[in-house]
């Protein structure tokens, strides 16, 4: 009995640790605070910017549009559109270069070195962009300022480029939550932010070292760059004010399918946080420990779900315990208001929180889906169309 008693309390600390982690990021971060100095008058870097398009190319000119209209003089941008029709594609502009691989790639990995291996130059720093991203045209500026304090890579801020529907709302939610503690108080700490698939930029020989041997099949191959850059005891910087805007999804049947996808990485890639944890011990380091224990944590809902099964066993069975865990689950919403609220959060997504159930509801089934998630599709397929946003209400 004495030994059910202690797996059971293991159990819960491993569960309950990950709804008072914000609260902790917040106090640690009390205690240390990253400020960027201003720019000297050094020469600018030259950017290799990757756009990777997979079977649609709808949304393409305007992320080349968004691009033309950075604030940067030395870059090139390369569109590899894998498995896309490309006749409609023409620009005038000789800083675009449409990349068109002869056979399909159907991986984010190979379509990047597909563009690395026909540089037109030697490009010393990457940045990869989604099909769907639009760039502030500050983006290249503000990466510059961490390139020259030394950082080999770098995480800007996806914000949403639509929250025209409920699921949009919801989504931008989530994600200001992870910039918030996994991008900019993570590396306030002194530890790594985490590579969320675009909106980034590395050494481009670092990228080279980290990822092209490796053959990362399906998606997260942001999991294994981030791993293998923090293993080697490098800090991934958060740059706040590197801004591209993402589309969010926006119907039930994209948010499945992405989600899935999701979860299946971090059913895939999550180990790599006991690897971690264990080089920080080893290294004495708090980016590789403390990035570890990032790694470990499960995906909101799950670990929500997981939380709100062990408050209510502990009804029948410790009602101190109870009580605990619903301290824990009070502190893990106050940290995520104080996400929302350190963030400029729009008013829309304020009121799309009260359809955080079914917004679960919807990643539960992604759950079911995950084990062949890659066979359903390897990308995100938009529904987003701009031009009538204004006339779409916060809803499904």
């Amino acid at each position: 009995m004495a030994v059910l008693r202690a797996v059971w309390i293991i159990v819960q600390v491993v569960i309950g640790y990950n709804l008072i982690l914000p609260c902790c990021l917040c106090f640690l971060s009390l205690f240390k605070k990253f400020r960027v100095r201003s720019r000297s008058q050094a020469a600018e870097n030259d950017y290799g910017i990757i756009v990777t398009a997979y079977e649609q190319v709808t949304a393409i000119p305007d992320v080349v549009a968004s691009l033309l209209k950075l604030n940067y003089a030395n870059f090139l941008i390369y569109v590899v559109a894998d498995k896309c029709d490309v006749s409609g594609l023409c620009f005038a502009d000789k800083r675009v270069i449409i990349l068109r691989p002869e056979e399909a790639l159907s991986s984010n990995t190979k379509s990047h070195f597909y563009a690395i291996n026909r540089f037109q130059r030697p490009h010393n720093i990457v940045t990869i962009i989604d099909s769907d991203n639009l760039v502030d045209p500050e983006y290249l500026n503000e990466l510059d300022k961490y390139f020259e304090l030394g950082f080999k890579a770098v995480q800007g801020v996806r914000e949403a480029k639509n929250l025209n529907t409920t699921y949009a709302c919801l989504d931008a939610a989530r994600d200001i939550y992870y910039h918030f503690y996994d991008g900019k108080l993570l590396f306030q700490i002194g530890s790594s932010a985490t590579l969320a698939g675009s909106g980034m930029a590395f050494d481009t020989q670092l990228y080279r070292d980290c990822l092209e041997h490796r053959d990362v099949s399906g998606a997260g191959f942001d999991k294994v760059l981030q791993s293998a850059i923090v293993g080697q005891n490098l800090r991934i910087a958060f740059a706040e004010k590197a801004i591209v805007y993402d589309e969010k999804t926006t119907v039930s049947e994209q948010l499945v399918k992405q989600r899935s996808r999701w979860i299946n990485t971090w059913f895939r890639y999550f180990k790599f946080g006991f690897g971690m944890m264990a080089k920080g011990i080893r290294n004495m380091s708090l980016n590789q420990f403390a990035f570890g224990l990032i790694l470990l944590r499960p995906p909101l809902f799950i670990f929500l779900i997981l939380s709100l099964l062990c408050m209510a066993a502990n009804v029948w069975i410790s009602t101190v315990a109870a009580l605990f865990w619903g301290i824990a689950f009070a502190l893990f919403v106050v940290g995520f208001l104080v996400a929302l609220g350190k963030s400029a959060t729009d008013a829309r997504i304020y009121r799309s929180l009260v359809n955080i159930p079914r917004f679960i509801f919807y990643q539960i089934l992604s759950l079911l889906k995950a084990r062949k998630a890659n066979k359903y599709s390897v990308a995100t397929t938009h529904y987003y169309n701009s031009a009538a946003e204004e006339s779409l209400k916060v809803n499904e």
